[in-house]
């Protein structure tokens, strides 16, 4: 989805300007579906680059400035950046940089397998003057040093005893290499058993109480890196409730659920990677200082084959990062999948459709097996290098000890004293390196989480809302438009303007897609006005605080969600000790009470995905009980009664009607029994309001809302 704004934050970065990828998504318009090539066009217009897309013959393609964006596989965007004789020169936001062949190239610009067919799409850009002009967003500040002191600082003292422990286990391990030369050289060459006795208590000693360090150690990791696991966490799910609803809109479920995922990668990396490698390090230079003690040549030899094991590994490091990035996206998509398995069972068994839904998730594990398969081969080549780095060395290492050993210059306790620590100089360039991996997948982590975190508030801590409402609650919508994200998408209002006066019921009626809901969440600031503006009274409803705005609106949506609760908490919800009075009165007006005198623990009785199935109707009655609970000022339905039996309908609407006595109230239904008794009925059609009046008014008019009535009733009026 996001290969066009990267495509565009490439070609941005190379004319000299760094323009953010969140920046670009919302200029590109981007949604569920992507981005279409008119989307990226009127993004770079807006940055300030001239664009014109055409589709060209190759040998037109050799003549154009370059880099040019061109439309890949039919459904994708990369940048082609160098043609040079055969090679062509691809920058793709999935792969990275890759050379393809004048065949290859063909092949995927022009969608055909025939090299014959030579023509494809490509989008040519150009700085204007404007574009210099545009300022550059800032670098994120956000970091893994500065993650590192944020989240460790909170436990000084705990990071301190770990510390402590850390250094006590080194001296311990410095100790062991000079008491085993000891029993070496000095016990068995001089046959004295009770020197080797008095050895191997102190080395049994020392043994226990390193073991009482790490098991100590071991209880400290765990305690913080529990403590800073749910702080990200915590963090993260803050930032996610505290962005606008737009956000939730392109971003697949399965994509946010492997983002909390990542966040164990980051903790790991504040946690035991850091701290092993504090521990790697110090170890690292005692010995080696240890090391150069008993021989400088084993030391140079031992420093040289550590470079070359370093390079080796850091040499993987960007194929790795291409794979963790692929890794993402299967693993996003396989979650997603499963979920939409779970819970579309009923409707998956209902049409038949098992088979091809298995074939589907069958088919993502096959992609997920192919690349755990590349990625093996990968790590495989990576492991058996180092393997033979690390394992020659210690080869020439024995050599070289054991030479020096017969020639007289080196003790056999020595020898022994030698071998030890470079067992131990093993474990800690090992660590190291690792530390290195963990990093780079921490920071992979990192930069998935930045961008979430990089985006705006619904309520910016830096602007101030009010949180009181106007006197006069009337809503004013004024010149009204709006588009859904997607640059082919038509506006699905076009300058919309009328009241809704306080204290009165308005009902908003129309055929499916005229915008109606649209209009409610545009109330309910679901999301920002293209043109025009929307007041309570004489206030803007932006300069509202979206939070408290919605503390006094009772709002019942075709999508209300049930949770996994009581029935008292999917009711009272956010009151942690509900009121038995607006409780009591909210049941009654919902007419829920035989429901729930029903069920086996009454109103303690948990619903939802895991508690007692409820039917589409009862789910609706309790979302009204919802609604009327909050005690609100304004109250939006939005097919709120759409699935109630008729005598349910008819004694919720009655009870409604003394319940909307000076509340302003917001209607959209299709039913007539539902809007009839509106003091105001706004009729749309294509986005437009075409009518407007009371229902008797409308139907003399015998025009759009006569019509709808009419094929409701199906009789001649």
């Amino acid at each position: 989805m996001d290969c066009g704004p990267t495509c565009l934050r490439m070609v941005a970065k190379f004319y000299g300007k760094n323009i953010s990828l969140q920046k670009l998504r919302a200029l590109t318009s981007i949604n569920r579906d992507g981005v279409s090539l008119l989307g990226i066009s009127e993004a770079a217009e807006k940055i300030g680059l001239r664009t014109r897309a055409s589709k060209i013959k190759y040998a037109t393609l050799l003549q154009i400035d370059l880099p040019c964006i061109i439309h890949w596989d039919q459904n994708h965007f990369v940048i082609l950046h160098r043609i040079k004789g055969n090679k062509h020169y691809i920058a793709d936001p999935a792969r990275g940089s890759i050379v393809y062949s004048k065949a290859e190239f063909l092949m995927h610009w022009s969608g055909h397998e025939k090299q014959s067919y030579n023509e494809g799409i490509v989008m040519l850009l150009s700085p204007s003057p404007l574009f210099f002009e545009v300022e550059e967003d800032k670098v994120n500040e956000l970091s893994l040093t500065s993650l590192l002191l944020e989240y460790t600082a909170r436990y000084k003292k705990l990071f301190w005893q770990l510390l402590l422990g850390l250094l006590v286990g080194s001296v311990i391990q410095l100790i062991i290499p000079f008491l085993t030369q000891s029993v070496v050289d000095i016990g068995i060459n001089s046959r004295n058993l009770n020197f080797v006795y008095v050895i191997l208590i102190a080395q049994t000693a020392l043994l226990l109480g390193r073991m009482s360090v790490e098991f100590i150690r071991s209880w400290i990791l765990l305690h913080i890196s529990t403590r800073i696991s749910i702080s990200i966490l915590t963090d993260f799910l803050i930032k996610l409730m505290k962005l606008p609803m737009s956000f939730f809109d392109t971003k697949m479920t399965g994509d946010i659920m492997q983002r909390i995922k990542d966040q164990k990668r980051i903790e790991d990396f504040l946690t035991s990677s850091t701290l092993n490698t504090i521990f790697s390090l110090f170890n690292l230079i005692v010995f080696s200082i240890l090391l150069g003690y008993y021989n400088s040549l084993i030391f140079v030899i031992f420093l040289i084959s550590t470079i070359l094991y370093t390079v080796w590994v850091v040499w993987f490091l960007k194929k790795r990062r291409d794979l963790d990035y692929k890794r993402f996206e299967m693993n996003s998509r396989e979650q997603a999948n499963l979920i939409e398995l779970v819970e579309g069972m009923q409707e998956i068994k209902l049409n038949n459709c098992e088979k091809q839904k298995r074939w589907k998730w069958e088919g993502i594990q096959a992609s997920i097996f192919d690349f755990n398969l590349k990625s093996l081969a990968i790590g495989q080549v990576q492991q058996a290098g180092a393997f033979f780095i690390n394992e020659g060395k210690n080869i020439v290492i024995t050599f070289i000890v054991a030479k020096t050993v017969i020639e007289g210059d080196l003790t056999l306790g020595g020898m022994v004293a030698i071998q030890y620590i470079i067992g131990q100089l093993n474990s800690p360039i090992e660590q190291l390196l690792n530390f290195i991996q963990h990093m780079q997948d921490a920071k992979m982590s990192l930069e998935r989480m930045i961008e979430v975190h990089a985006i705006k508030d619904e309520e910016p801590i830096s602007k101030t809302f009010r949180t009181i409402l106007p006197d006069n609650k009337t809503i004013e919508i004024n010149n009204l438009s709006f588009t859904y994200p997607g640059s082919e998408n038509n506006p699905v209002l076009r300058n919309i303007n009328f009241n809704i006066p306080e204290g009165k019921t308005t009902a908003i009626v129309g055929l499916s897609g005229s915008g109606k809901t649209t209009i409610l969440k545009m109330l309910l600031r679901f999301y920002v006005p293209e043109g025009g503006e929307i007041r309570v009274g004489a206030t803007k409803l932006e300069q509202i605080s979206p939070k408290y705005w919605r503390s006094r609106c009772g709002i019942v949506m075709q999508e209300g969600f049930i949770f996994s609760d009581s029935i008292v908490n999917n009711i009272a919800v956010g009151d942690e000790y509900p009121d038995e009075e607006k409780l009591e009165k909210a049941i009654s007006i919902a007419n829920i009470g035989d429901l729930i005198d029903g069920l086996p623990l009454g109103i303690h009785t948990k619903v939802g995905a895991e508690g007692n199935g409820l039917s589409q109707g009862q789910k609706q009655r309790l979302l009204i009980a919802r609604a009327v609970y909050k005690d609100p000022d304004y109250i939006f339905f939005d097919e709120a009664t759409n699935s109630l039996d008729a005598n349910n309908e008819r004694t919720i609407m009655q009870n409604l009607e003394e319940f909307f006595k000076a509340r302003t109230v917001v209607i959209v239904a299709h039913r007539l029994s539902t809007i009839k008794n509106a003091d105001h009925i706004i009729v749309l059609k294509y986005g437009m309001i075409v009518e407007n009046g009371n229902h008797y008014s409308l139907l003399e008019e015998r025009g759009d809302y006569f019509e709808l009535v009419k094929n409701q009733l199906d009789v001649a009026l």
